[in-house]
């Protein structure tokens, strides 16, 4: 493996464990907490995570991660012969497809939803309950594929 090829594969690697790592706690303590809340103060809050999240930090580390997993994928399309090349291609389809696909189709569109109700309405409660469990699903298979997509760039740090 040449040093460019080990360096966006280290980076590959840190980026999604990073995604999973925020993923993960989101599902497995942050949205069980807003749930715990009122409807209303559950729905601001995640109202204000959901603005707060959208900065050049975080961007820079989830959008990152994408281009350079399509990067590894072209890369390990052009050289097939490589040992490393079958777990390059895993891992970006899993990242770009588990993690940046699931978050465009499923996630951002749940989240303009809640951004579209006022907290204290009728409409709010409702969607806040169904927005619990369906934001927190998604997310779990953003959590598990940003983690195998990790896992899968770091065997291919091992296989060259």
């Amino acid at each position: 493996m040449g040093v460019l090829l080990f360096i966006l594969t280290l980076l590959g690697a840190l980026g999604a464990g990073l995604v999973a790592g925020i993923f993960f706690a989101f599902s497995t303590f942050v949205m069980t907490a807003l749930g715990r809340l009122p409807a209303p103060k559950g729905i601001a809050a995640m109202q204000s995570i959901n603005v707060a999240v959208l900065k050049p930090t975080f961007f820079s580390v989830f959008f990152g991660t994408g281009l350079v997993s399509l990067a590894l994928a072209i890369i390990a399309l052009a050289d097939r012969s490589s040992p490393a090349s079958a777990y390059l291609l895993a891992s970006a389809l899993l990242y770009i497809a588990g993690s940046l696909l699931v978050t465009i189709i499923f996630n951002v569109p749940l989240n303009n939803q809640l951004k579209a109700v006022t907290p204290e309405s009728p409409e709010g409660a409702s969607l806040w309950s169904a927005y619990l469990t369906t934001w927190t699903a998604w997310n779990t298979i953003r959590t598990i594929a940003s983690l195998a997509a990790s896992a899968l760039f770091i065997f291919a740090i091992y296989a060259s």
